[in-house]
């Protein structure tokens, strides 16, 4: 066998490097799913802290409807995409809350749904009733994921449940304690995303801390 046949079977039966992942199905979609989550809840806690007048809290629905809304529902797609169950259903799960509560501000502003305004109060009630319960039931289920996220949902619940009673005690006190919060689980959003984006970017992820449920 001359030189070169000897070196061509050599590298004939060494193996090919793997070609770069690419595509749609690989990623991070918490590397999208955050900063839209991130964008609205700081528009609805600074409308709430009374940033802009009580009568212009409407003002963070262009942010909520179209990059929070649609951004959160496109993370679903790529985290169930990628068969991350868990990750989909907090996207997806939040992505409706987030669209549901823009129609409904929208809707009884413009009286889409046929609720006197004597009923207005009654409808914000039951869409934060419902929305408490779900947030409430995300929160438990979720117990095995690092505390981290686990503070968001918590912090979650209490901003849903201090709206609750601003609604119905008309209090506007308790409404800005209510987007405080807001903004506190707005900034727990930030530090998990610089943890995503430094993995994204070649570094480790920052402490997320022990999930509260071991097995």
């Amino acid at each position: 066998m001359t030189a070169d046949a000897s070196t061509a079977g050599t590298l004939a039966a060494e193996p090919s490097p793997a070609a770069a992942a690419s595509g749609p199905l690989v990623g991070d979609p918490m590397a999208l799913g955050l900063p839209c989550f991130i964008a609205g809840s700081v528009s609805l806690g600074l409308a709430l802290v009374g940033v802009v007048p009580a009568a212009a809290v409407g003002a963070a629905l262009p942010i909520i409807l179209t990059a929070t809304s649609i951004g959160l529902f496109m993370a679903t797609i790529w985290a169930a995409s990628l068969g991350q169950s868990a990750v989909a259903s907090v996207f997806g799960i939040f992505a409706g809350f987030w669209l549901s509560y823009a129609v409904l501000v929208v809707g009884l502003t413009h009286g889409w749904f046929g609720i006197a305004p004597a009923s207005a109060q009654a409808a914000q009630e039951l869409f934060l009733v419902a929305w408490l319960v779900v947030i409430v039931m995300l929160t438990l289920a979720t117990l095995r994921l690092p505390i981290a996220y686990t503070a968001v949902f918590l912090l979650v619940d209490v901003a849903l449940l201090l709206v609750f009673l601003g609604v119905n005690e008309t209090s506007a006190g308790i409404l800005k304690a209510a987007g405080y919060v807001v903004l506190a689980f707005a900034a727990v959003g930030v530090y998990l995303y610089f943890s995503t984006a430094s993995v994204a970017t070649g570094g480790r992820p920052l402490p997320l801390g022990r999930p509260a449920l071991h097995d």
